[in-house]
């Protein structure tokens, strides 16, 4: 019973993942690995470090 719920559980969150958008960070920091993003007029600075994460600052 358990292992049917949790299972259930996955599937819902899974419809939930897919009604979000998904943007490859690759394609939008282009070659240079770097992206500004704008939120209500502020500029946010996304970049890739070499290990592969994600920064965001302000």
């Amino acid at each position: 019973m358990n292992a049917r719920v949790e299972i259930d559980q996955n599937i819902e969150a899974t419809k939930v993942e897919l009604d979000i958008p998904a943007y490859d960070v690759r394609s939008l920091t282009r070659t240079h690995g770097q992206a500004n993003l704008v939120l209500d007029g502020a500029v946010y600075h996304l970049r890739i470090t070499r290990a592969g994460k994600l920064i965001l600052t302000k």
